[in-house]
């Protein structure tokens, strides 16, 4: 079977690192352009990429040599990886020139004709590229997006719950990794035996992200959902893996016993098709009290997989859980490729077909 070609943007950063990791031997894409900025522009990816993943650079990419955004490029989609300030007038510029961009970047999520995806929850929201197309006078080009990373566990996890007994409102307090920050990240003085209690921006896309993903899905566009959604956040010295503190109250009565299965056993369309990123399991409920914790959890299903623990009753709301999720991984770049294979699913990409766009 002939796979996709697609290139990274942005490709020597924390994510985009992420991407060239996950990407090797995909089954449906192969990675044929890795873009970055000038100053990495025409070097080897091994002379201007500062690997910091604990696995090898793959050996396929190493004498790549890294293209500027303003090159050719022989593939039909790229992942996106850039700053949300660059990526507002880049991306939109390649989707106008007949590119499927699937960014991580924040810059175009809330707008109301771009797909915000997490495929277990919202696949449907797909629609939405037809109306973007129509919008924007777009031919084979659009943009797709992925959540912020502390966005998707507590989407992941309220989407069941809401499904079955309406969530009123939740309360979420987030503990985020350092690699949140990306490269070369915070100074050391300032996160070492600390915590930060705040994230620029961070706090309004969970609570407006939450309700676009969880919305229902018109022929004018996405209703978003009605709930109450409060956050706080907190950049502390972990590694990997964003730890969510989330209280929670139903609109119809639960149990303890009700809760755990219906988060255990939630499936979505990454499940039904198999879809080579996803996670067997996609919500792990732990029964220990002291568990998620990121150094034992972060890379549950091969970091796809949201881990949630100590359930318990909420005296102020009705319940209280932890929950963790791989903050480069299921929260950046395995979100977007596993929202690029649910493109291929759904007939937005022609695995057969060869596109070179030019003329930017």
């Amino acid at each position: 079977m002939a796979k996709i070609k697609v290139g990274i943007l942005g490709a020597t950063g924390m994510v985009g690192q992420r991407f060239v990791q996950l990407l090797e031997n995909h089954p449906f894409f192969h990675l044929s352009d890795l873009i970055a900025s000038r100053q990495s522009a025409g070097k080897t990816y091994a002379e201007a990429c500062q690997w910091q993943l604990a696995s090898p650079m793959p050996k396929n990419v190493k004498s790549k040599i890294v293209k500027r955004i303003e090159s050719d490029f022989d593939c039909q989609l790229l992942f996106s990886a850039l700053d949300s300030q660059i990526a507002r007038n880049v991306e939109e510029k390649f989707a106008r020139a007949g590119f499927i961009v699937v960014s991580n970047a924040s810059a175009f999520r809330m707008a109301p004709d771009v797909p915000l995806i997490i495929p277990e929850v919202n696949a449907d929201h797909l629609q939405l590229i037809e109306i973007q197309k129509k919008n924007h006078g777009l031919s084979s080009g659009f943009i797709v997006t992925n959540p912020n990373c502390s966005t998707v566990p507590l989407a992941m996890v309220l989407h069941p719950l809401h499904q079955q007994f309406g969530v009123a409102k939740t309360m979420v307090t987030t503990m985020q990794a350092i690699s949140g920050a990306g490269y070369p990240g915070l100074p050391s003085l300032n996160i070492l035996s600390n915590v930060i209690p705040f994230i620029q921006g961070e706090e309004a896309k969970i609570e407006t992200e939450t309700h676009k993903i969880l919305g229902k899905m018109t022929t004018a566009g996405v209703e978003p959902a009605r709930f109450a959604v409060s956050a706080q956040v907190n950049r502390v010295p972990v590694l990997d893996g964003h730890l969510l503190s989330v209280s929670v109250k139903l609109k119809k009565k639960a149990t303890l016993d009700s809760i755990r299965p219906t988060l255990s056993e939630f499936r979505g369309v990454p499940q039904e098709f198999q879809l080579p990123t996803a996670p067997q399991i996609p919500i792990i409920v732990r029964d220990e009290k002291n568990r998620p914790q990121p150094r034992l959890d972060v890379d549950s299903g091969n970091g796809m997989s949201i881990v949630v623990g100590n359930i318990r009753p909420c005296s102020v709301l009705d319940f209280k859980m932890t929950i963790l999720s791989h903050n480069t991984i299921r929260g950046a770049a395995g979100a977007a490729i596993l929202n690029a294979e649910l493109l291929v699913t759904q007939g937005y990409l022609n695995l057969a077909k060869k596109s070179k766009r030019t003329n930017l």
